[in-house]
């Protein structure tokens, strides 16, 4: 069980604030101040700083909440393993983003059910900033993402690289002849939401080309990947979306890609777990059944 302290000490990491840190424990602010200065002196470091009455971590704070987030999340873990123990079933908890979950990642799924008759599984859909929470919190034991994030907080491992293309319907009558990203612009723009790794992607492009959404002359944000090719289907407008998620509809002439001359993406699924964590051995040895059965196909 990690001490009391510690809870603290991590409360405030995620208040970075003495005062909210203290209503949110229901303690008084001077005994979140007694159980800071315990670890400061325990540890011989200073763990915060105030800049300008804003509180920040020092480099040494930085490395304490990312170690103890991680053994939080790993005790967490450890609490459900010795409670599958007593029932005789292991549990694997982990999340995927909805285009790798509802395309890229089934053929994997489906192969490590068969391989393990007695496991049970949860199986929690987001996009990618959600799911980084769920790790952050320790309520899933890894993740398949294909947005950005900051790798000095996990074990990372390519799961797949995707193309990432311009799509529209097989009848879609555009404006103005395509040649470029920036042609499209007089479309409507069929998006994920913020949050999204789908989303990510275009912005950072886009932006490489001095570019945003707002650029379009009609957006329309859809939190679902399904919707959006059903749009897409009916030619509601284009987007931009991984080629897995609408390489059937591209095969049976509904859907097309747009080809642009400055527009040529790919991008890395991205399998990963909390860095460090007690139980990187056993999510290595899943990630080796998930890969192999993705480079069977």
């Amino acid at each position: 069980m990690l001490d009391f302290r510690i809870e603290t000490f991590l409360k405030v990491c995620e208040y970075m604030n003495f005062t909210h840190a203290a209503e949110a424990l229901c303690m008084t602010q001077p005994a979140v101040s007694q159980h800071i200065k315990y670890l400061e002196e325990k540890y011989e470091q200073p763990l915060f700083i105030r800049d300008r009455k804003k509180l920040l971590l020092t480099p040494a704070g930085e490395i304490l909440k990312s170690t103890l987030e991680t053994m939080r999340n790993d005790e967490n873990t450890l609490k459900n393993r010795m409670k599958e123990s007593m029932v005789g079933k292991k549990i694997i908890t982990f999340g995927v983003t909805m285009t790798i979950g509802g395309y890229t990642v089934i053929p994997s799924l489906i192969d490590f059910i068969k391989s393990n008759p007695n496991m049970n599984i949860k199986i929690k859909y987001g996009n990618t900033r959600t799911l980084l929470s769920y790790l952050h919190e320790g309520s899933i034991d890894f993740a398949i993402v294909e947005g950005y994030f900051k790798s000095d907080n996990y074990d990372t491992r390519v799961f797949k690289t995707e193309e990432y293309i311009a799509v529209a319907s097989k009848n879609h009558k555009f404006k103005k002849e395509i040649k470029e990203i920036k042609d499209l612009t007089d479309e409507r723009l069929l998006i994920r939401e913020i949050g999204s790794g789908t989303r990510d992607i275009l912005i950072k492009n886009l932006a490489v080309k001095n570019m945003n959404v707002a650029d379009f002359s009609r957006v329309i944000e859809i939190g679902n990947i399904h919707t959006i090719v059903d749009l897409l289907c009916q030619d509601c407008g284009i987007s931009f979306l991984y080629k897995s998620a609408v390489e059937k509809e591209i095969k049976n002439g509904e859907l097309e890609k747009i080809e642009l001359e400055d527009f040529n993406v790919n991008h890395d699924f991205t399998f990963l777990w909390n860095r460090d964590s007690a139980f990187s051995n056993e999510y290595e040895k899943i990630f080796k059944v998930f890969k192999d059965s993705l480079e069977q196909i």
